[in-house]
């Protein structure tokens, strides 16, 4: 097991060849543990994500009264029920991680306790009006010395009441944060999304026994949650994440001599854009083994060395379903023949990282040229051109543009540097002990 590490140098590789399982699905994951509290009883998680961003969320419950634990290879989950939880003696720390903060925000605010929420620097920079906004309608009252930025303070509604609610942004945490919120409410919550985002939350919800009402209206859809469900407690098995996948996915694609087989990843018909556009580039994947697991799509991808990529225009709306993918679409994207156009990914500037700037800029000191505006990228890939390589890479504690860049170095002339590498952990703990067992050349420094 590779040490802790702030720094990685990733070298030139000659081809992957392997089976792997890659890190459980990590919104999933976060799901799971708050659906298990929300039952009452017991509710045993398959292949949880342990990962720093899945604890934080574990560590959150616990602050709230819930008992989790984990015994033998899954965790245990003793669930309140909706409106059960209690008021935490201290602040509740989310660390990197938006999803914890925004999910446990919207569980709270709709119990009459108080409770602060905080987070680490990357975390205190990013935006929580946009979920604010919605929960403060429940009757929730937010306070922040920080311009509604962590750390945040928050009074749950002693007498909540239920919201019809518009995203103004596809957020599949803000509306998730909605629907948990209004569980514990007498009456219907909605929330009318103009443009699908993924929905997690509304399958494991069903799957769980809650009454979930989904009225699709054109590309529009009315979600609607009924309150105070009984939530039966189960056995949750969590897939493989396609977000995490991506990298080898794209790794096999790019790096010749590469054919490998990735067991049991979810392929959510919300969550499958990269693959998607992939295939439209010319990608070698084959999706072969489908079968679902607690309402959500599972199967394993047969992915070979693709030679002829060639760029391609990804559909602005197809953004909401590969947000997380942009960056290593970036890396492929640079091996390609001709331009590849990513439109509508304004989102991706209120990430870990301003990751627009941060492909951008990583990409241009490696001799790739690019254009971008405030909400489009574009790369203009080399084809069979060899890509320099040689750079030091500032990742800004952004684990998948440390991934990404990581991946870069696997088909450079020269090897990348890559500075702030520690967060890799938040998402993809055994990232490069896997990818070294399967061919990769990554060395972690000493800082």
């Amino acid at each position: 097991m590779t040490e802790c590490f702030q720094t990685i140098l990733s070298k030139r590789s000659s081809g992957l060849k392997g089976q792997i399982y890659i890190p459980s699905d990590k919104s999933i994951s976060h799901r799971a543990l708050i659906m298990g509290s929300l039952a009452i009883g017991k509710t045993s998680i398959l292949r949880l994500l342990e990962s720093d961003d899945i604890f934080k969320t574990v560590n959150g419950l616990k602050a709230l009264g819930v008992d989790i634990y984990k015994e033998s290879d899954k965790w245990c989950v003793h669930g309140v029920g909706v409106g059960g939880f209690c008021e935490p003696e201290n602040i509740i720390d989310c660390g990197n991680s938006g999803t914890s903060v925004r999910l446990l925000m919207g569980l709270v605010s709709t119990c009459p306790i108080k409770v602060t929420f905080t987070g680490d620097d990357s975390l205190r920079k990013r935006p929580m009006d946009r979920v604010i906004k919605p929960l403060s309608e429940f009757g929730a009252i937010f306070s922040s010395n920080h311009d509604s930025k962590l750390p945040i303070n928050v009074i749950g509604s002693n007498d909540p009441i239920p919201i019809n609610y518009n995203l103004q942004i596809p957020s599949a945490q803000v509306k998730s944060a909605i629907l948990l919120a209004g569980l514990n409410v007498r009456g219907k919550t909605t929330v009318l999304e103009n443009e699908p985002t993924r929905d997690h939350t509304e399958k494991m919800l069903k799957f769980l026994g809650a009454k979930i009402q989904i009225e699709k209206k054109g590309s529009s859809n009315n979600i609607s949650v009924n309150g105070f469900p009984k939530l039966n407690p189960g056995i949750i098995s969590v897939p493989g994440d396609i977000s995490s996948a991506s990298f080898p996915i794209a790794l096999a694609c790019m790096i010749p001599n590469s054919e490998l087989i990735i067991k049991s990843v979810g392929l959510n018909p919300l969550r499958d854009g990269f693959v998607e556009t992939l295939i439209e580039m010319g990608a070698n994947i084959k999706i072969q083994n489908k079968n679902t697991e607690a309402g959500e799509l599972v199967a394993d991808l047969h992915v070979c060395y693709s030679p002829n990529l060639v760029g391609v225009e990804v559909p602005e709306d197809r953004s909401a379903r590969m947000i997380d993918e942009y960056p290593i679409l970036s890396i492929l994207a640079a091996t390609a023949t001709g331009p590849t156009i990513m439109k509508g990914i304004e989102e991706l500037r209120f990430k870990e990282s301003d990751r627009i700037e941060a492909i951008a800029d990583g990409l241009e000191k490696n001799g790739v040229f690019i254009t971008k505006k405030n909400d489009q990228l574009t790369v203009f890939g080399k084809g069979n051109q060899k890509i320099k390589g040689g750079s030091i890479i500032n990742a800004s504690n952004d684990h998948r543009i440390a991934m990404s860049f990581a991946s870069l170095g696997s088909i450079t002339e020269n090897s990348i540097e890559i500075r702030g590498a520690s967060s890799i952990k938040t998402s993809f703990p055994n990232f490069i002990d896997l990818m070294n067992c399967i061919g990769l050349n990554i060395i972690a420094l000493k800082d």
